[in-house]
């Protein structure tokens, strides 16, 4: 009898702890076990997802006794929305400087804006621009630092430039001889790889990597590849390309399939989920005499133009000044278009809106500026638009380049 109970208890045991190894594994199953000595490595405790900022037992002895400078803005926030800078301060890590890339550390100025050197209010701290003709960290705004963290949100798309940020602190982090601590946050569009690949004699703020216009890595595995094909400019001394002493924090319970809600806008005109999928589709119009909805509340969720007709657009909107647009493209006049604010989710870059404005602009030849092909990162797309193929024409022509690229991002991949 005893030996009976006995069976039918280790039975019932083990049973139990297959199920439950079983129902652990699934819950962190997001998180790629990684042997490379830039990402640093935590073993999850539970389920729970992280960003790379709150992944703190990573990073903070990375910090201790260190004077420490900061790139980030309005998206360096935990999950109890307390920022980054406030949290590092209250650990009694010795921050010396911040560095704020496009639209400034606050996160408040327009694309494109002017962004000048100042001081934060609430903690003292100098604040370094890092736009306009200082992209690059200078020799003299590195002294005294010991270490870099890179803490900015990206969503994927190469003509968002938190990543040509990102590629010209990596530089004077090697020059210099700083590390670089990058702090990992998700992809919201993690999972699209689409698009173009830029050409390298259109390198530009907009596009400075060989690489399609939606890569679906995180930032940190970005960085990876920035450092893993050599793209940081050559040492003077060797001529060898530079290499930037990268670690990285990487988020806990992530994989590139899970649905991310951005807790704060990444920049004043990315308001909500939908701006976001539809970013890099809508980007494109930038470059065209099609406003993108930048002077209202919709933007990057609505398209239209005074020279769209509006026997074939039943939609209108007349941009003006606002938070984010100073001086909006058509300012004050009515422009016919789409809505696109209750559509589906995206999974791929859309051409269609584009095709169909320029095809029902009158005059085709004062459709595109300058600006296209350094979004496109190839004078191929105008001229296939132009030359009347249609998407499916288009895209086949991408499919060759994605499909090289995927086999080099699959080199720097952090998660599954």
């Amino acid at each position: 009898m005893t030996s009976k109970l006995f069976f039918k208890s280790t039975f019932l045991f083990f049973s139990l702890l297959i199920v439950s190894c079983g129902s652990s594994k699934k819950a962190i199953a997001s998180k790629k076990v990684t042997t490379d000595n830039v990402t640093l490595n935590v073993i999850p405790t539970d389920a729970t997802f992280k960003t790379g900022a709150e992944n703190f037992e990573s990073y903070l002895p990375l910090l201790k006794d260190k004077r420490v400078g900061i790139v980030t803005n309005q998206t360096g926030i935990l999950s109890k929305e307390k920022h980054l800078v406030d949290f590092l301060i209250e650990q009694n890590i010795n921050l010396q400087k911040i560095y704020a890339p496009e639209h400034g550390f606050r996160g408040t100025a327009d694309a494109g804006e002017l962004i000048v050197d100042g001081k934060d209010t609430k903690t003292n701290l100098p604040i370094i621009s890092l736009y306009g003709n200082n992209k690059k960290p200078k020799p003299e705004q590195l002294e005294g630092i010991d270490i870099l963290v890179f803490d900015l949100q990206d969503v994927g798309a190469r003509f968002y430039t938190y990543i040509s940020s990102l590629h010209y602190v990596m530089e004077a982090c090697a020059e210099n001889n700083i590390p670089l601590l990058v702090l990992d946050r998700p992809n919201p569009n993690g999972t699209i790889i689409d698009g173009p690949i830029l050409e390298k004699e259109h390198k530009s703020f907009v596009g400075m990597h060989e690489i399609p216009v939606l890569h679906g890595m995180t930032i940190g595995e970005y960085a990876k590849m920035i450092n893993g094909e050599n793209w940081l400019n050559p040492s003077t001394s060797s001529g060898q390309a530079l290499q930037c002493d990268l670690k990285i924090a990487p988020c806990l319970n992530y994989s590139h399939d899970m649905k991310y809600s951005l807790p704060i806008k990444p920049s004043p005109n990315l308001p909500n989920d939908q701006s976001i999928n539809l970013y890099a589709s809508l980007c494109f119009f930038e470059g065209t005499n099609v406003s993108l909805g930048r002077g209202t509340e919709k933007q990057f969720q609505i398209y239209g133009s005074p020279f769209l007709p509006e026997s074939e657009f039943d939609f209108s909107f007349t941009p003006k000044p606002n938070f984010g647009a100073k001086d909006p493209v058509h300012n004050g006049k009515v422009c016919f278009g789409e809505d696109l604010t209750e559509i589906r989710k995206v999974h791929r870059l859309e051409l269609k809106w584009l095709l169909k404005a320029y095809e029902n602009t009158s005059d085709k030849t004062i459709f595109f500026n300058d600006f296209f092909t350094k979004l496109a990162g190839t004078k191929k797309l105008r001229e296939q638009i132009e030359g009347g193929m249609t998407e499916k024409e288009i895209r086949k022509t991408w499919q060759e380049g994605l499909e090289q690229f995927k086999k080099v991002r699959a080199k720097y991949l952090i998660y599954e």
